[in-house]
Order: structure tokens, then C-alpha cells, then sequence
């Protein structure tokens, strides 16, 4: 029993000691100044800051809550291994000094995350049960798509060149031309009655929609998909009015 004490000693500051020891890089020495300092000057609505901050700022952030077990190696590795990807693909801290093209790009991304189930991942949530998004919380990170300042029915001539600019910039993480990713191929989209690529799984409402894509189809579902099928899972949109009528020009063509 003595010695069995004595391996449980070593073990526990070898562990300790180990936790020093940043394979994956050390998140720990930036500065902390506070989670009511995040997205103080953010322009997204107040109910989305708050859940940002109350279920995205632990891993998403320079505020991360280290609990006691992320003091023991190797789990405190995979803990902040976890993390410091988490900060690479988005930093609520330095949102401020992002572009305004970076926020509109991350905002898609974390609408489409929230509605998807992807976020906050399956193992955060078992260790932290309250993580889990609400059907408020994911209502209110959605609003941040709707409140880019876009408008409706402008009529501003697109280009096409501009608009392959814009694909590659915006969409390419879901669509690409020519093959079904996360979103159908979108060749020959102008034109095509909406949700009739074969094989792909849209949603009912899309389906059910009766539109067919066009210019003035495409510029409502651009600037808000929801009000073309509320049950859509394309939770991205392009704010600006420019780079809709560009995109348009460009799959048009």
C-alpha cells in the first residue's frame, strides 16, 4: 500500500510538471482583461453578444476559464491544443481589429455552426453541460446575418469579374461550380427551378418553394435566405448590395 501511495505521489507531479510542457503551443500567456470587455464596440446585436461571450468566449477567446483538471498532462495538451486552434479560427479579443470582410465571413460561419449543431463540439459539451445552444441562443446568433446593412431590390449593375472574386472570397467553403459540396454545384443555377440538382439533400421548404433562380430571386435569397424558405440550412448571406448584383452577374454568365 506504501508503495502503491508512493507511484500515485509521482504520478500526480509528474503530471503536474508535465502540464509546463506546450506541445501544441501555449495559449495561457496571453493576456486576460476580462469577459465584459469583449465585442464591446462589435456592431451584432446585444442577445448575440451575450451568448457569444457566455457559450464561445472559453475556447473563442483571450477569457478562457482554466478549470483544475487543465492542470494535469496530458489532458491539459489536448485542452490546450483545443484552444489554440479555437483562437486561430476566431478570437472574440481581437474582433475589433479584424476587417469588416473577415467579421461578415466568421459571422456566416458561426450562424451556420449554431444552426448545424457543429458548436460548441460534442466533447466540450460533455464536460461542460450548460454549453449547449439554446433554440434562443441559436435565434439570436442568427440576427447577426440580418444586420449588415444590405438592401433589397437595388438595382446596381453587377460584374462578373468582381463576382468571381466574391465567390472564391465567400462561398467557396460550402459551393463550388462544377461539383456538390456542403452546398449544390452552382453552374447553371440561373435559370433552375430551386432545390432540383438530383441528389442533393436540400431542405423541405427550398424544395417546396416553387421559385425559380433568377435576378430577382437570387438577390432576395443572397440578402436573406430565410425570407426565400425559413427551414433553409443556407444560413450565410452577402450584406452588401455590390456584391450580390456581382455574384449574380457571375453565375449568370
Amino acid at each position: 500500500m506504501k508503495n502503491a501511495g508512493v507511484v500515485l505521489l509521482l504520478s500526480v507531479v509528474s503530471s503536474i510538471g508535465l502540464s509546463f510542457v506546450h506541445p501544441f503551443g501555449n495559449p495561457r500567456v496571453e493576456p486576460a482583461k476580462g469577459l465584459d470587455t469583449l465585442l464591446q464596440g462589435a456592431h451584432i446585436p446585444a442577445d448575440a453578444k451575450k451568448v457569444l461571450v457566455a457559450k464561445c468566449a472559453d475556447c473563442h477567446s483571450n477569457e478562457t476559464r482554466w478549470p483544475v483538471y487543465s492542470r494535469f498532462a496530458p489532458g491539459s495538451w489536448l485542452i490546450e491544443r483545443d484552444i489554440v486552434e479555437a483562437r486561430r479560427k476566431m478570437n472574440l479579443s481581437n474582433w475589433e481589429q479584424m476587417s469588416g470582410d473577415t467579421q461578415d465571413v466568421l459571422i456566416g460561419q458561426i450562424i451556420h455552426e449554431a444552426k448545424s449543431g457543429e458548436m460548441p463540439p460534442s466533447q466540450y459539451r460533455l464536460l461542460h453541460w450548460g454549453a449547449k445552444l439554446t433554440t434562443a441562443d441559436v435565434a439570436a446568433l442568427s440576427s447577426m446575418g440580418k444586420t449588415g446593412g444590405g438592401t433589397e431590390g437595388v438595382s446596381i449593375a453587377g460584374d462578373a469579374a468582381r463576382g468571381e472574386l466574391v465567390f472564391q472570397k465567400r462561398c467557396t467553403g460550402c459551393h463550388a461550380m462544377d461539383v456538390d459540396r456542403e452546398g449544390p454545384r452552382l453552374a447553371g443555377v440561373f435559370g433552375r427551378k430551386a432545390g432540383s440538382v438530383a441528389g442533393f439533400g436540400y431542405s423541405a421548404g427550398l424544395k417546396k418553394s416553387g421559385i425559380t433562380w433568377n435576378e430577382a430571386t437570387l438577390e432576395k435569397w443572397l440578402n436573406d435566405p430565410d425570407m426565400i424558405a425559413p427551414d433553409t440550412t443556407m444560413d450565410f448571406h452577402v450584406p452588401k448590395a455590390q456584391e450580390r448584383s456581382d455574384l449574380i452577374a457571375y453565375v449568370k454568365r
